[in-house]
């Protein structure tokens, strides 16, 4: 079997302003450090190398070509993985773009068959400036922001990408590598943007569908049902707090509710009365232990099918087990379903993804008093 190369990079600031609130790290990492957030891109990066030397790399022949440290080194090491040439050391410990953007360019000069990244938007988008579409791209999920179609849908089907990669069963086709403004993004507005097209792997099973956006004014006759349900929950359960996720559907709804929403931020609503606005982990934490019975209502992103862990990390694996699985509500438009025929989940805690594989569908209000069952798709396939 031939030798296949593959370049790693690992962004180790990824995903850090998500579980504070920041709706990601560009430009705001001493903020989001100072909040208390932590690394994760390091462990959802080891988390795929682990999945995939444990079930894939038997008969795979792989030089790894990186980046010293935590940008992954660290990450190929730490599984057992010798094959390594580091081909850029980044000056400093805080890593930056131009970090990403050097590396990418040192990969190229070693004809590498395929680029794997781990982080989000931004960082498919540093590495797409400069790798263009000459060679593949696949990304490990582990920023805020995760809308282009290069990203597997979580670690364990990265992995398995990389194994067909490798032995050459898998189609490279088009790919869109899309970003938002995170300063308009943190203000609630939502401007995303085309960058380019990249070479990606085409496998709806595996990767994500690039964010549908559209708009339908028949949709706004089922918003209008819509509310009307969230409405009789918050009336019928009034000693529970709930929290509305983000998103287009729920922003309607907390506006037809006259509620301050944030459109792209988790908010706590108690009583018809807004008591929390664009709340992080520890913001949602201090309300639950004002208000023990709580319900979130989440909708999923159209065509991705996330309702959790992509956009809305502050709902972390701690909060909602103090919710409780039986108190989350999904709701979605009919149209958006139809490009949505899973609930994907990615929670980032093994023992939580369990509970989600063991409940196996949700219902999901899809108008007032009319649900669907709709499939639960996790990290544990």
């Amino acid at each position: 079997m031939m030798i296949t190369k593959i370049g790693l990079i690992v962004n180790p600031i990824a995903g850090m302003g998500g579980k504070v609130g920041l709706k990601g790290t560009d430009g705001v990492l001493k903020e989001a450090v100072k909040l208390g957030a932590k690394p994760i891109a390091s462990s959802k990066a080891e988390e795929t190398i682990k999945e995939y030397i444990s079930k894939f790399s038997k008969n795979d022949k792989i030089q790894w070509f990186t980046c010293s440290g935590e940008m992954g080194y660290d990450e190929l090491k730490n599984n057992g993985i010798t094959n390594i040439e580091i081909v850029y050391s980044p000056s400093c410990k805080d890593t930056s773009s131009e970090d990403t953007k050097n590396a990418c360019k040192k990969l190229l000069e070693k004809n590498i068959d395929m680029v794997l990244f781990c982080g989000g938007d931004g960082t498919a988008r540093d590495v797409f400036q400069i790798i263009g579409n000459k060679i593949p791209l696949l990304g490990i999920p582990a920023g805020v922001k995760m809308h282009s179609g290069i990203f597997g849908v979580n670690t364990s089907a990265t992995a398995k990408m990389l194994h067909e990669f490798v032995n050459h069963t898998l189609t490279v086709g088009d790919a869109e590598i899309m970003d938002l403004d995170e300063e308009r993004y943190r203000r609630g507005e939502w401007n995303i943007k085309l960058f380019g097209i990249a070479k990606g792997i085409v496998e709806p099973t595996y990767v994500q569908v690039g964010k549908s956006c559209f708009e339908s004014v028949s949709d706004d006759e089922i918003k209008d049902e819509l509310t009307e349900h969230i409405v009789d929950e918050i009336e019928e359960n009034k000693d529970f707090l709930f929290l509305f996720g983000s998103g287009g559907t729920i922003d309607y709804i907390a506006k037809k509710m006259n509620l301050d929403n944030t459109l792209l931020g988790i908010d706590g609503v108690y009583n018809k009365k807004l008591v929390g606005k664009d709340l992080n982990e520890e913001g949602i934490l201090r309300l639950l232990e004002k208000y023990p019975k709580a319900k979130v209502i989440l909708s999923p992103i159209g065509a991705q099918g996330f309702i959790l862990g992509r956009g809305n990390l502050q709902l972390t694996p701690n909060v909602i087990k103090k919710i409780g699985l039986d108190n989350i509500i999904v709701i979605s438009t009919p149209s958006k379903l139809l490009s949505t025929p899973v609930l994907r989940i990615d929670t980032g805690d093994k023992e939580l993804d369990c509970m989600f594989v063991e409940k196996e569908y949700m219902m999901v209000v899809i108008g007032y008093r009319l649900s669907r069952v709709v499939k639960i798709q996790t990290n544990r396939f």
